[in-house]
C-alpha cells in the first residue's frame, strides 16, 4: 500500500525543523502568529495561508514555491494575472497540456522559450 501523501502543513513542519527554526522564530519570519502556524502544521485551519505567505515559507526553507502554493490549493498571483489578461487562450492551453507527460511539458516549455527569444531578437 502506498504511503499517504504529506500535507503542506506536514512538509512545513518537517522542513522547518530540519532547518532548525523554532515555531516562534519561523512564525515571526513569515509574519503569522505561532498559534496559527501550529494550526497550519497540524492541518487544523479552514483556509490555508495566502499564496504569498506560502511562497515566503517555501523560499525560507529552500523549497519550490510554486509546488507549495499548489499544495495549499492557491494560485500564484502572477498566474492569476496572466489568465486575466488572456482569459480564453491560457485556460485552453492548460487544458490541452493536461494530458502531457513531464518530459512533453518540458519540451513544450522549451519551445515556447525559443519562440519568445526569436520574437525578441527580431524586434
Amino acid at each position: 500500500m502506498a504511503a499517504e501523501p504529506r500535507t503542506l502543513g506536514q512538509l512545513i513542519r518537517e522542513k522547518r525543523l530540519a532547518k532548525g527554526f523554532s515555531l516562534r522564530k519561523f512564525a515571526e519570519m513569515v509574519d503569522v502568529s505561532p498559534t496559527y502556524l501550529s494550526q497550519v502544521e497540524q492541518g487544523k485551519v479552514d483556509r490555508p495561508p495566502t499564496a504569498e505567505r506560502v511562497r515566503r515559507m517555501a523560499e525560507l526553507l529552500g523549497e519550490n514555491a510554486d509546488e507549495w502554493v499548489a499544495l495549499a490549493g492557491r494560485l500564484p498571483p502572477d498566474i492569476s494575472d496572466l489568465i486575466k489578461q488572456k482569459p480564453t487562450q491560457l485556460p485552453e492551453l492548460l487544458r490541452e497540456a493536461s494530458g502531457l507527460t513531464l518530459d512533453e511539458l518540458r519540451r513544450v516549455t522549451e519551445r515556447i522559450r525559443r519562440m519568445k527569444q526569436k520574437r525578441k531578437e527580431e524586434s
